[in-house]
């Protein structure tokens, strides 16, 4: 597991407090880790699963068998779309 040394303004801190506090925790590295476990998804994309990806490839494939790769004309889209 990494280690870091860290730095915190002091309102960092009082939120590590909180967080600390909140869910009984027994230090600051596990209050970090607990805000990073709440917050995180905020900042980070979750990774996708292969299985929905392979589902998503099918899903295009079967329609590109069904519809080919047709263009749309402009009188369509307008059509479609409304102008």
């Amino acid at each position: 597991m990494p280690v870091a040394r860290v730095v915190l303004e002091p309102y960092s801190n009082k939120v590590l407090n909180v967080v600390k506090a909140k869910y009984e925790l027994n230090d600051k590295s596990r209050a970090l880790n607990k805000f990073i476990e709440l917050y995180g998804c905020n900042e980070l994309e979750q990774e996708v699963d292969d299985s929905y990806v392979k589902k998503i490839l099918d899903i295009e494939k079967k329609h590109i068998e069904k519809h080919g790769y047709k263009k749309m004309s402009r009188p369509e889209m307008e059509k479609l779309f409304g102008k």
